[in-house]
């Protein structure tokens, strides 16, 4: 991200924003409630593009290339840049389905039945499913339908994953299996992570960046460098204040 700036209708959301992802490390994003973390990490994939009024400034420079550029196809940004919602939000179809439609409909020849099992292990879901994957996927657990949705997002062979808070609507059991899954995906996918949980933050990132907001409301980025050195020796006091609990 370079100079990014995203405004919703006159209100600035996220004011300046330069942040450099690391390559097959997991990035969280933490900060107080309406510091811009959700709306940073739609910058990734155009989601914000979704919603009316809204506009960025700036670029994001993906391989290189800006993928706010009027050549981009939003569509295919999406297909390289995935995402997992808050809410597991599975199709109303299978679960054999809900991995195999995103496949199809991306031009996928190969064989689908080596696909979905790929994709439900690759989710650690593959065994708990593998006798039932004609079952309807709303049947699942809430844990389960989320790993669900992160196998239904690798499946299209993305190259980074975002996850906006993915464990928020999940009891610490399920919580657990997904951050054990997301060390395990972060060595062939490049995971960018919102969540409002410092102790999970903690766990599972290699970096992390710190938002907070100004005096005008907007987000802005305070720090961002290694998990442990953010946590442990925070260079602004801001960071420091939040992170110790005396605010935010």
């Amino acid at each position: 991200m370079r100079n990014v700036n995203v405004y919703y209708g006159a209100f600035r959301a996220v004011k300046d924003v330069n942040l450099q992802i690391e390559a097959r490390k997991i990035t969280a994003i933490i900060g107080p409630s309406g510091c811009g973390k959700s709306t940073v990490i739609r910058c990734f994939n155009r989601m914000n593009e979704l919603i009316p009024g809204a506009r960025l400034t700036g670029e994001v420079l993906f391989h290189g290339k800006n993928i706010y550029d009027p050549d981009v196809d939003p569509v295919q940004v999406r297909r390289l840049i995935g995402m997992v919602f808050q809410k597991p939000n599975p199709f109303p179809k299978s679960i054999y389905e809900n991995i195999a439609w995103g496949a199809r409909i991306n031009g996928y020849r190969g064989n689908m039945d080596e696909l979905v099992e790929e994709s439900l292990r690759q989710a650690a879901l593959w065994d708990e499913v593998k006798d039932d994957l004609h079952k309807n996927a709303l049947a699942l657990s809430g844990g389960q339908q989320q790993r669900l949705c992160i196998a239904r997002t690798i499946a299209v062979k993305p190259e980074i994953i975002l996850m906006d808070e993915p464990c928020s609507a999940l009891d610490p059991i399920a919580t657990l299996k997904i951050e054990d899954l997301m060390r395990e995906l972060a060595r062939d996918y490049t995971i960018i992570i919102v969540t409002h949980n410092m102790q999970q933050a903690a766990r599972v990132s290699d970096y992390t960046a710190f938002f907070t907001v100004d005096e005008d409301r907007a987000g802005i980025m305070v720090e961002y460098g290694p998990t442990n050195q953010i946590f442990t020796r925070p260079r602004d006091r801001r960071t420091e204040d939040y992170i110790t609990g005396r605010f935010g």
